[in-house]
């Protein structure tokens, strides 16, 4: 039988192995619609079965050591993050799918002439998932709140975005259908970041014991 510190390392490694491929996804999909890449597409949702089965072993794997351990102070809020992220990043894989799905559909359409600002909060959001997962890793309080205060930036683009797609869709009635599909694929970006923001405020509570989601003080 394992010891518990090595089945904690276990379940860290899985995460970190989850969070890999989930990283992969986001980055992969953002260039289906991008760069309009279809095997990057596919590969997305090639991989979206291993994401989800990771997410089930992980999620059977942190019950029973919480079940049978009977953890305390940190080894608990370990398990407490670990449950918490795990379903963060199998819905950001699902994200990563959706953003897919889009960008296959807008693949059978023209490229769309205003300068929409997509490309830049895909990198925004990608490195806040890049850093919130960085910062469990290495335990960072401090680049765990430099995602929470990165949130504010990707709103902010969100409705740039949104305002400069309907300008856009109200030219002309074919303009409509690929519009609608970059509204949907900008929330889902948005979504990803959101899901960063809850990674790093897990990763605060892991290294000090705060619940900081409706502490509005952390983002000033």
């Amino acid at each position: 039988m394992k010891h518990f510190a090595e089945e904690l390392e276990e379940l860290r490694n899985r995460l970190l192995e989850m969070a890999g491929l989930v990283e992969s996804a986001v980055y992969r999909s953002v260039a289906a619609v991008v760069e309009k890449d279809a095997e990057q597409a596919h590969q997305v949702l090639k991989n979206e079965a291993r994401i989800n089965q990771m997410e089930i072993e992980n999620d059977e794997l942190t019950t029973r050591l919480l079940a049978t351990q009977q953890p305390m102070a940190a080894d608990m809020r370990f398990l407490t993050a670990a449950l918490k992220i795990n379903n963060d990043l199998e819905r950001m894989g699902d994200l990563a799918v959706t953003i897919v799905e889009r960008g296959l559909a807008l693949m059978k359409e023209p490229v769309i002439s205003p300068a929409i600002d997509i490309p830049r909060m895909a990198k925004l959001t990608e490195s806040m998932i890049r850093r919130s997962l960085d910062a469990f890793v290495r335990s960072d309080a401090e680049m765990a709140r430099s995602v929470l205060l990165a949130d504010d930036a990707v709103d902010n683009l969100r409705d740039a975005i949104y305002d400069e797609l309907i300008e856009y869709m109200q030219q002309a009635p074919e303009n409509v259908r690929p519009g609608v599909n970059l509204m949907f694929v900008t929330r889902n970006l948005e979504r990803l970041a959101d899901h960063s923001t809850n990674i790093a405020e897990d990763v605060l509570f892991l290294v000090q014991g705060v619940d900081v989601r409706h502490h509005a003080e952390v983002r000033n």
